[in-house]
């Protein structure tokens, strides 16, 4: 993949930043769904999609609670941007809502949600502890955080993905650093699904 491209995918912008974009949606769909397998949603759960890219898991999340209210944030104008146009009608209808907005202070009150998902983001994170212990703050107590990542932090990933996490300065975390980070925000029964023969990892742990 060409450099220029690698580096906008760290703050998708412009119009290689859109372009890139309608690619994620579609490259990352299998690792999405095998993601949501995982996941037991109930159909009047307010959920906050965190770097919710071009917005396909809102809408995805949308039509899996038709009494509740789905929420897609990100830090990039042209991910927001994105995501609105296609959730326009569930946000005319006023089922999703699309705040452009950073993990590390999220523009939530304390415990609104019942759960927080995270696709293919935690790499980017700043303080990847302290911005747990927000998504924590703005979950509901018993509510739920989902991480989902197609990279998993070992030798054989790092020397595969040397070039990607050089120009993006990427974090990719092993199983027990996730584990440890999610206890040490304060989360509980954290529990790991790893695809056979890929390194994909998706995490789901509780806010006590």
């Amino acid at each position: 993949m060409d450099k220029e491209v690698i580096v906008n995918a760290r703050k998708p912008e412009g119009e290689l930043g859109s372009k890139l974009l309608e690619r994620m949606n579609e490259s990352h769909e299998k690792l999405a769904q095998w993601g949501v397998s995982h996941l037991t949603v109930g159909i009047d759960d307010v959920i906050l999609d965190v770097g919710c890219g071009g917005g396909v898991n809102v809408k995805r999340f949308n039509e899996m609670v038709p009494n509740g209210k789905v929420y897609g944030l990100d830090y990039s104008e042209v991910s927001a941007e994105k995501s609105s146009q296609l959730n326009e009608s569930a946000i005319k209808d006023g089922a999703v809502e699309i705040i452009q907005g950073s993990v590390s202070k999220l523009p939530f009150g304390n415990d609104t949600f019942n759960l927080v998902t995270c696709f293919e983001t935690t790499y980017f994170w700043p303080n990847f502890v302290e911005d747990l212990k927000e998504v924590n703050r703005v979950l509901k107590p018993k509510g739920m955080i989902f991480i989902c990542n197609e990279a998993v932090g070992e030798e054989h990933v790092f020397e595969k993905m040397k070039e990607e996490i050089e120009l993006l300065d990427l974090k990719i975390y092993s199983e027990e650093e996730l584990k440890s980070a999610l206890i040490d925000a304060g989360f509980t029964d954290v529990v790991t699904f790893r695809k056979e023969n890929t390194d994909w990892i998706s995490v789901i742990a509780s806010k006590k």
